[in-house]
């Protein structure tokens, strides 16, 4: 089965926050990961205002966003996903970047993984198998 896993939770994988530990296990699961490449700004985004805030040293993003990427099978590209994401968005109320998950996750049949109560509830809304963090 092919998980697609978001931010909120790939960014738990390089920073100690709650449900990190969970985050982690998910690395070790026999499923494929996926994700719309937009992961990987996202990921850098949460990194610099970790920075910026003091919550981590500065140094510790060297080579993280790389790591990141191979962690991943598969980054599929957000423009393969946007038309799609965009027509969700419009649909439900919600902003693209997330849509473009919800998208993958319709396209490949996969669950999804997520820290966002938010995004959770509305994934369980459309259908969308989701594991909550």
């Amino acid at each position: 089965m092919s998980l697609i896993v978001d931010a909120s939770v790939a960014i738990r994988w390089y920073v100690p926050e709650d449900g990190w530990r969970e985050a982690e296990a998910i690395l070790h699961e026999p499923d494929e990961l996926l994700a719309p490449d937009l992961i990987i700004a996202e990921i850098g985004s949460a990194i610099w205002k970790r920075i910026r805030r003091g919550d981590i040293p500065s140094g510790f993003e060297a080579g993280l966003l790389e790591r990141a990427a191979s962690a991943f099978d598969v980054l599929v590209p957000s423009a393969e996903l946007g038309a799609d994401a965009l027509k969700l968005a419009l649909s439900v109320g919600h902003p693209i970047y997330d849509c473009l998950y919800l998208s993958l996750c319709r396209r490949e049949n996969a669950g999804l993984v997520t820290a966002d109560k938010r995004l959770a509830a509305l994934a369980a809304e459309i259908g969308i198998i989701t594991r909550l963090l």
